[in-house]
């Protein structure tokens, strides 16, 4: 056992294995009573020692993959966790963001677990902030982003705590997969996150943030469910566990509201607000004007992003001519796409729309505003069914190719997973430490590191979805005016 003063209170971790493990420690107090629905708020000091042995309790989880049956009771959501291989030492830090849609995640999954990152020298951490009608939830009475405030805070423990664990305040990288992801690409364009990192990874960015307007609406529809206004009174009277599943009953009928466009269509009910406060204006925006011209960014994504998808909506191999044209005139009208087979065109159109575009622009715009980027495709793909798939290249970061529901997608853990495995995590400490993952940056010349069984440089492979959305600006998302035909707004 080990010992730590850190804001609040004194906290015990325990060592194995060459690294001391805190988990559970408070970053902000838990956001209910009075909270509820507030920003992020000072931790609570406590009296003697605090163990951090256990994860602290999820948010409120929608029911995706059977997350709001995991983790234990308890209102204390906002804690973080710590992996140090030295506590005498002045190591780069990495801030871990998880996906899950906006809707779930929670940092003590077994595949975030960070012992095997944190031996190539650096401490890492992870943290829960808040998810859905909780987190992101547009309402009326309470500050925009909530989740993304949550993440602020995180770092700005990190920045005052970081020390009495080994860490260097001044070498964070954050990093972050999906909606960890765009949550990285927000906190470059945030005003609040400046100076409380230096790097920045951002793996399969989500095109999808939205507009006040729009996250109001859905929200509202949220409420309406439970027979309230989309108001933080209103919505405070409502024990917390119960909220995600008016967020899930939404979801699950949004295809048929034609006035939330392209997020209806992909059952997209939360993302970050463009409220003009906590965000001004979206990632790609800010980073072409400048804003995170002094942070050096890693941004990629996997090949076969949509592969993920189409497996758990049973989309494999039943992709109709229908299906395909539908999805090329909603996320990518007026692009002209080859004539390709129903399923090829669904999975590129997807992909392209959801994950790949908006990273390589992401990249794209970070050297436009004067900044250092750095482009990845991660090509490995371990079994036909699931392929180099989106939310691959997570337990192959972490090491943890053998644990969680993440490793599913890799099959039977076989040689090259490890092999792959050890790349990236190379990759991204190499980067932390250095500044440099391993390959020249993002310039004229596009080169790209693609991650496979062999690995390569070379000029951006994904050349033909490049050149077709050359010119395409990535906008929130905002309400419709226009009815499709034969579907009713509700």
């Amino acid at each position: 056992m080990v010992e730590v003063r850190v804001t609040g209170g004194t906290v015990r971790g325990a060592t194995g294995s060459g690294t001391a493990v805190f988990r559970g420690i408070p970053f902000a107090a838990p956001p209910v009573g009075p909270r509820r629905f507030a920003a992020p708020q000072p931790v609570e000091p406590w009296d003697g020692v605090r163990d951090a042995l256990e994860f602290g309790p999820p948010p409120p989880q929608a029911g995706v993959f059977g997350m709001d049956t995991i983790g234990s009771a308890g209102h204390d959501w906002l804690t973080l966790n710590v992996w140090s291989p030295d506590l005498t030492a002045d190591l780069p830090v990495m801030v871990w963001i998880q996906g899950g849609a906006y809707t779930v995640g929670t940092s003590g999954l077994p595949e975030y677990d960070g012992t095997r990152l944190a031996s190539g020298g650096v401490v890492v951490v992870t943290f829960n902030y808040r998810v859905g009608i909780e987190g992101f939830g547009q309402i009326e009475g309470a500050p925009a982003n909530r989740g993304l405030l949550d993440q602020v805070a995180a770092l700005e423990w990190v920045r005052d705590n970081i020390r009495a664990f080994g860490g260097d305040p001044g070498r964070v990288t954050v990093f972050g997969q999906s909606a960890g992801g765009g949550s990285v690409a927000a906190l470059l364009a945030m005003p609040r996150a400046k100076g409380l990192f230096h790097r920045a990874i951002a793996s399969s960015v989500p095109g999808v943030f939205f507009s006040r307007e729009l996250a109001a609406d859905i929200a509202a529809s949220c409420a309406a469910e439970l027979g309230l206004r989309p108001t933080a009174a209103d919505l405070s009277t409502v024990e917390p566990e119960l909220l995600p599943a008016a967020g899930d009953e939404v979801m699950a009928r949004m295809h048929e509201v034609s006035r939330w466009g392209q997020a209806a269509h992909k059952r997209i009910p939360f993302a970050p607000v463009v409220d003009g406060d906590v965000l001004p204006v979206t990632p790609w925006e800010a980073l072409r004007a400048g804003a995170a011209r002094d942070v050096e960014l890693v941004c990629g994504h996997t090949l076969h992003e949509q592969r993920l998808l189409s497996v758990l909506e049973g989309l494999v191999g039943r992709v109709t001519p229908e299906q395909a044209a539908e999805a090329a005139a909603v996320f990518a009208p007026g692009l002209a796409y080859p004539d390709l087979e129903p399923e090829e065109l669904f999975e590129l159109v997807c992909s392209d729309w959801l994950f790949r575009m908006p990273s390589l622009h992401l990249a794209e715009a970070q050297v436009a505003g004067g900044g250092r980027a750095h482009v990845y495709v991660v090509a490995w793909s371990p079994t036909e069914t699931f392929r180099a798939c989106h939310g691959i290249d997570v337990p192959l970061v972490f090491g943890n190719v053998d644990r969680g529901q993440s490793s599913a997608v890799l099959g039977e853990v076989i040689p090259e997973a490890h092999q792959v495995s050890d790349h990236l995590r190379q990759a991204w400490t190499g980067f932390a430490v250095h500044g440099d993952p391993g390959w020249p940056a993002y310039a004229a010349d596009r080169l790209t590191r693609v991650f496979d069984v062999e690995d390569s440089v070379t000029a951006y492979p994904q050349e033909r979805s490049r050149r077709i959305w050359q010119d395409h600006t990535w906008e929130y998302l905002a309400l419709q005016d226009v009815v499709r035909a034969g579907r009713e707004d509700r």
